[in-house]
């Protein structure tokens, strides 16, 4: 519940997102939008062209949080295609931006309690850490598309201190 598409890294969920914000807004209701999209997903153009409209629409109760962690599918954003300053792209385009910590819930709690009155899209750009916590994962773009074995699943659980339940 609550998730209306799941779009994959194919750059579709911002246009789908303008759409239900724009909708949402035309019928009255008062809700927020949030889209989760990747720095490598900003390589499509469709982003782009989203994010050009957003503003033009005055969609004030859309959210682009967007996961910087320097990777994609099959190597680094460097490697494949920078893209370069992202808060200074989306803000270009009259987004309201900021740049968070992508791991800190409060910082970004804090974001989203205090943007209600913002009367522009929002951009956050959270950086994060791929695989943050995991001496095999961490900053391992091979965890784009592996599987979670036992093994690594026990090992998983003593990292984080936890208890299998």
């Amino acid at each position: 519940k609550g998730v209306e598409a799941a779009t994959g890294s194919l750059g579709h969920g911002l246009p789908i997102a303008n759409g239900i914000a724009l909708a949402n807004r035309i019928l009255d209701k008062n809700t927020r939008v949030f889209v989760l999209m990747s720095d490598g997903e900003c390589n499509e153009g469709s982003i782009w062209e989203a994010a050009m409209a957003a503003p033009n629409f005055k969609l004030d109760n859309l959210y682009a949080i967007i996961d910087k962690n320097n990777f994609q599918q099959t190597g680094s954003n460097k490697e494949i295609m920078n893209v370069g300053n992202l808060k200074d792209k989306w803000s270009s385009f009259g987004w309201h931006t900021v740049e968070l910590d992508g791991h800190n819930i409060q910082e970004l709690y804090n974001f989203f309690k205090e943007s209600k009155k913002i009367d522009k899209p929002k951009a956050i750009i959270a950086n994060t850490i791929k695989g943050k916590g995991f001496s095999f994962s961490e900053n391992n773009n091979d965890w784009h598309h592996n599987r979670l074995t036992q093994v690594k699943y026990d090992l998983a659980i003593k990292e984080l201190n936890c208890k299998d339940s």
